[in-house]
């Protein structure tokens, strides 16, 4: 049976925000929490971008819920060992109830540590040696560590959960998707993208949970509704490698420009009509996700969860 959750967006919300919009998810009947783990916004209209750690540490005592990153990069800004502390006692704090998703991540966070960003295949590289630091860093045992990309030298976590935390990844291309098949515990994706699930439990998935996201905007009204997407997220019409590659929210913005209303909607649900929520939804769902989440963009946040409750869940189930 599919678990469809609430993905909370820290580019457009702050702390407080996010643990009153978790709390209200849990009560609509969404079953599980995406959290976004950003540096910067996309674009300074989106206002925000908390520490997500600090809000995790939130959620777990507000909420009963599963919580999962989507997703973090744990290569650049911070260091993989780093990322298996935060995730370990996070994983202890939730009575594990944590999953970490990670990526190759966006120049737009990573940059502000270190200015070169190298190629797809070289983040693939050393997302798989972080995996592998992070999963002896879980066992608790002594680890020292002399690879390619990262040096470890005698480091232990004393603060574990019962059970290691899952790593989930997420994956575009093939290259990303079959890496995630033969490394993670999971597969994370934003795309209603059959092929990629297959691609994902064909190299090594199978039997492993697909989870995939959307963003919504529900309004009364319509037209209203697609002004807001369009204003808020005119980078989900920006396609090709410019959102891993640009530094700036600024660059998007420039970039955004050129994107119409029609771009910024493709492929969110928008609007007062349950079954074109519902629908977009089970794009996910025949695709062959078994966990779907989805963001309300926008500040109509306690109608969105009412008419989820009311509307569109039911229907799903």
């Amino acid at each position: 049976m599919t678990t469809f959750g609430y993905f909370l967006s820290c580019e457009e919300h702050g702390p407080k925000e996010l643990v009153r919009q978790a709390k209200a998810a849990e009560r609509a009947g969404f079953e599980a929490l995406w959290i976004s783990d950003h540096f910067h916004p996309w674009l300074d209209e989106q206002g925000e971008s908390p520490f997500v750690w600090s809000v995790i540490g939130a959620l777990a005592e507000a909420t009963s819920l599963p919580i999962a990153t989507a997703v973090t990069c744990p290569l650049f800004r911070t260091h993989p060992v780093v990322i298996a502390h935060a995730t370990a006692t996070t994983a202890a704090l939730t009575g594990g109830r944590f999953r970490l998703g990670v990526g190759t991540g966006e120049a737009l966070n990573e940059h502000v540590v270190d200015p070169r960003w190298p190629p797809l295949s070289e983040r693939l590289e050393m997302l798989e040696e972080a995996v592998d630091i992070m999963r002896k860093m879980f066992t608790g045992k002594l680890v020292t560590h002399h690879g390619r990309h990262y040096r470890v030298d005698t480091a232990r976590l004393y603060t574990l959960p019962e059970e290691p935390a899952p790593i989930l990844m997420s994956g575009l291309g093939r290259k990303s998707t079959e890496l995630a098949g033969r490394i993670a515990d999971g597969y994370v994706s934003v795309m209603p993208n059959a092929d990629s699930v297959r691609s994902f439990r064909e190299a090594g998935g199978a039997g492993k949970p697909a989870l995939g996201g959307l963003k919504a905007c529900y309004a009364t009204d319509e037209a209203a509704a697609r002004k807001t997407v369009h204003r808020l997220w005119p980078t989900q019409g920006i396609k090709g490698e410019a959102s891993q590659i640009l530094p700036l929210p600024r660059h998007f913005e420039q970039l955004a420009e050129s994107v119409t209303e029609e771009q910024a909607v493709n492929g969110s649900p928008v609007g007062p009509d349950p079954e074109v929520h519902v629908q977009a939804i089970r794009q996910y769902v025949d695709a062959g996700y078994d966990e779907v989440y989805v963001n309300q963009i926008g500040g109509e946040q306690d109608a969105f969860f009412d008419f989820y409750a009311r509307d569109v869940l039911p229907r799903l189930r």
